[in-house]
């Protein structure tokens, strides 16, 4: 296990000149990104309202959105409840964080480095119960199905009884001898559990028993190195009218039909970030730092933007026409749903964002390393 874990910083070490991999790496210390050209805005971004939990340290948090409410953890144990802009709750688990937030409207559930899952009543943040998990929890908790499922370090998955914390079942597959630190947790959906893992695999898993139902291949590792062989998934599939993607580093973007696990279509780009999607098209960040737009259905490129190399941009979000990505700066870009031009830009309070942006009705939420959450909008 110590050779693993030793095997698994290595990677980083070595793969950390690469942008994509600075948010898998809290020990990266990449050069200040490239400045910032002008742009003509042809929308109008604003802050709608801000908060602050606590800087995330060597961990990344998610905010989790339920309606109109927002939760976000940070690396000192804070938890927050933010309703519609307005602090509802706030306290402290009394241990450092290193996973987080997953919220439904009765449990808001987070991780530790020591692999203690903490769930709180929704209401008023009353500690309902606690469970322990095979090792770290990086990610954040997926509830669903009467559920909570969490991704550990090691990449297993654990599911409890959202009642009361007892564990139902594990799901392991077998992992390469290199594997990349990843803060991806899992995406619950209907009675499927679905997870990407280190070697290029998606895997549905069934939430009733935990069995896999099917898997499919998103990337094949490649070369003659451990190093050159790392093809990861480090980031959480996407879902959409019966069709489920993902992207894995130094792979491919690859689709699937839902229910059986057929592949549709992939394209070769290498991401670590990942991606989202609407109902008719796929976006993703690759490695350089380029967003790219593709037909959800046949996997046609319909444009790609590179202006933002080397700014260590986030996962893209796509909210009304517009496609946006977060950068470590901490500035929020707007692109064109239809091209992929730029549209307005945003500064937030200059720290990192790392987490994939989050929706928030028709607008987004997302959490910085300094421990800033925004609620934004662009019209």
């Amino acid at each position: 296990m110590k050779m693993r874990v030793l095997a698994i910083a290595l990677a980083l070490t070595v793969l950390s000149g690469c942008s994509s991999l600075s948010a898998l790496n809290p020990f990266s210390s990449d050069d200040k990104p490239p400045k910032l050209q002008p742009i003509t805005a042809s929308a109008t971004a604003r802050v709608l309202w801000q908060g602050s939990v606590g800087k995330a340290g060597l961990y990344v948090f998610t905010p989790a959105v339920v309606g109109s409410t927002v939760y976000a953890a940070a690396g000192n144990g804070s938890i927050l409840r933010i309703d519609a802009g307005r602090v509802a709750w706030k306290i402290n688990a009394d241990q450092p964080l290193s996973g987080g937030v997953g919220a439904d409207d009765n449990l808001v559930v987070v991780g530790t480095p020591k692999g203690e899952i903490l769930a709180f009543a929704a209401t008023d943040g009353a500690l309902r119960w606690k469970a322990h998990a095979t090792s770290a929890v990086l990610a954040p908790p997926a509830l669903g199905d009467g559920l909570v499922v969490v991704r550990s370090a090691d990449n297993r998955l654990t599911a409890y009884d959202a009642a009361d914390g007892k564990r139902k079942w594990i799901y392991q597959r077998p992992m390469p001898a290199l594997a990349l630190r990843s803060t991806a947790g899992v995406l619950i959906d209907g009675s499927y559990v679905f997870a990407g893992f280190p070697g290029g695999k998606l895997v549905a898993v069934s939430t009733s028993n935990g069995a896999a139902v099917w898997e499919g291949t998103v990337a094949v590792p490649k070369g003659v190195t451990e190093l050159d062989r790392i093809a990861d998934i480090t980031s959480l599939p996407v879902i959409s009218n019966g069709t489920v993607c993902a992207v894995a580093f130094q792979g491919r973007v690859a689709c699937f039909e839902l229910g059986n696990g057929s592949q549709m279509w992939t394209r070769d780009v290498s991401s670590a970030v990942g991606l989202t999607i609407d109902d008719r098209q796929l976006y993703v960040t690759d490695d350089k730092d380029a967003v790219h737009a593709f037909d959800l259905s046949s996997g046609t490129s319909l444009w790609k933007q590179s202006r933002l190399a080397k700014r260590r941009l986030s996962a893209p979000i796509a909210r009304g026409d517009k496609v946006a990505v977060a950068d470590a700066e901490g500035v929020v870009h707007f692109l064109s749903r239809a091209d992929g031009a730029f549209a307005a830009r945003l500064v937030t309070d200059g720290s990192a964002v790392i987490a994939a942006p989050q929706a928030l009705g028709a607008n987004m939420v997302l959490q910085t390393r300094g421990g800033g959450v925004f609620a934004v909008e662009v019209e």
